[in-house]
Order: C-alpha cells, then structure tokens, then sequence
C-alpha cells in the first residue's frame, strides 16, 4: 500500500502543496476524542491546522467475511473518532479537515461471489442481501462518503493471482475522483 502513498504524495506536491507540509512517514499521528491518538497513512498540516487525514487499507483472500466486518469497524470507529476530536477542538485553529478513504481488494472469487445474510431476527437492508464482499464494500464506503464521514473514498479491485490488471467498480469511489476531492481541497487553502 506504500505505493498508493507515495502516488497520493506525488499529486499533492506536483499540484503545490508543499512537500513540508505532508507527512507519510513518520509523525502520523493524530489525537482522537475515544483514544489518545490514532495514526493515519498520511497527513496535510500547514501552519498549525490539520488540512487532510488519509486511511489506506488492503484485502486479500482467504477470510474476506471476517476481515471485512473488522475493516468495516475500523473504519467507522476512525472517522467517529477524528471527528468528535475535531469538534472538541483538538486541531485547533484547523478548518473542518478533509479524510479520505483507499481501499485496494483482491477481486478473487471469494469476494465476488454472492453471500447470504443470515437474518434470524429481522431483515437486513435489501442492498446487503445477496451482495458479494467487493459489492459490500463499495456499499459501505458510498454510504461513508454520502453521510460526511469521510470526504471522499476509493475501492479499486486487483486481480487475484498475480495478474496484471485492476477494477474500480464504481465512478464515484475511483481513484481519480478520489484525487479531484483531495487535490481540490488542498488548493483552497
């Protein structure tokens, strides 16, 4: 995932956010308001205000139902956390920051094929019913997108097995839309 980074890192110098400025290395961690602090893959902070927080994660084979809940959790637990921080003023003087969300998945039979909810006491939402972990994923993240709890979000399906090639599923989480997101909001300020 070091690549996605560092390319993330790339655009963001090539588009004038100075180099000082972003932090994916080192120096990564950010307070949170449930936890004492929580370390991002990369960080934006010009004089004193935190201007962008970015999560990037990966999935591959075999145990996509148990690692996608997990993903699932962390995921929204890092967004609740950094947000309640952030109303309580732990960055202060920053204006509402922009996060962002990369999620690279093998697309393997094991994440395309469809999974039965269980359902023993009451229905799932319909979008979930039927959907393979990769549709799951892409449901989850618009839904992060579209209530504000991130900025903007990324899923891009990887071929399994070593093969060249990648997927994005969708127009509103691919990578370039992504970029616009991040790169529009470092250039206002």
């Amino acid at each position: 995932m070091r690549g996605f980074v560092d390319l993330v890192r790339d655009l963001l110098r090539e588009n004038g956010t100075p180099g000082e400025s972003i932090h994916c290395e080192q120096k990564l961690e950010l307070p949170g308001w449930y936890r004492p602090e929580k370390q991002w893959d990369l960080i934006v902070i010009s004089d004193g205000a935190l201007l962008a927080g970015l999560e990037v994660k990966s999935q591959a084979g075999p145990s996509f139902g148990n690692n996608f809940n997990n993903r699932t959790e962390e995921a929204l637990g890092s967004a609740t956390d950094i947000w309640a921080a952030y109303r309580e003023g732990a960055f202060r003087p920053s204006a509402r920051p922009w996060l962002g969300y990369l999620m690279l998945l093998e697309e393997a039979r094991g994440s395309t094929a469809p999974v039965r909810a269980r359902q023993p006491h009451f229905s799932t939402f319909p979008e979930f019913r039927d959907s393979s972990y990769a549709q799951r994923y892409e449901i989850l993240l618009t839904k992060m997108v579209r209530d504000r709890m991130y900025d903007s979000a990324c899923l891009i399906l990887t071929r399994s097995g070593g093969e060249p090639g990648f997927r994005e599923p969708s127009p509103e989480l691919s990578f370039r839309t992504f970029m616009r997101s991040l790169l529009a909001r470092a250039a206002s300020l």
